[in-house]
């Protein structure tokens, strides 16, 4: 394989602007490269809980994710250009499936937390919809495919389901959101 990044300095995002995979060169804040961003960001905190001791088979479903996001990343990059396909969505609600049949049903608000594997996949999953939202306004200026962003609904929705199995598996309980009482 070829060297893809022989250089990277390049100076050329030096005056406020970016090339996409198609050559043309936008503005660094447009709403393109701020979906990019986010799909970067919540690729780089995946990376992070990874680095985490985790149960067995979550390693290697966090990695398969991160390909996923650089294959929607590609189709940001490159307007028109088409990655991801409704089977990306499909193993996402397959492990989500798999992962509720060993929690017990929820009836109320859980708190961000419990152990800090839970803790970093809810953080993901709070980028993850931030990521989601970027994407629905870039959508709105220039229109996409649906499937990037069934892809980070089903995702988020991974996340919270996993800092669930996290928890559970360290013996730790959900913290349940109370509504304070006011006098």
């Amino acid at each position: 394989m070829p060297d893809r990044l022989t250089s990277i300095v390049t100076k050329t995002g030096d005056a406020g602007t970016t090339s996409l995979g198609d050559g043309s060169r936008i503005a660094k804040n447009d709403a393109r490269i701020e979906a990019i961003g986010q799909v970067d960001e919540l690729n780089s905190f995946i990376g992070l809980l990874a680095c985490e001791q985790l149960p067995d088979g979550i390693h290697s479903s966090l990695e398969r994710i991160q390909h996923h996001l650089f294959d929607l990343g590609s189709e940001l990059c490159v307007p028109g250009y088409t990655a991801l396909a409704e089977s990306h969505v499909t193993f996402l609600e397959t492990e989500i499936e798999q992962f509720l049949v060993r929690l017990t049903p929820l009836k109320e608000f859980i708190l961000p937390g419990g152990t800090r594997q839970a803790g970093l996949a809810h953080v993901c999953r709070s980028i993850c919809r931030r990521a989601e939202r970027s994407m629905v306004t870039l959508d709105q200026r220039e229109p996409l495919g649906d499937i990037g962003r069934q892809y980070l609904n089903r995702l988020s929705d991974y996340f919270f389901v996993l800092a669930r199995i996290l928890n559970k598996e360290a013996g730790r309980q959900d913290i349940f959101w109370q509504k304070e009482k006011t006098s």
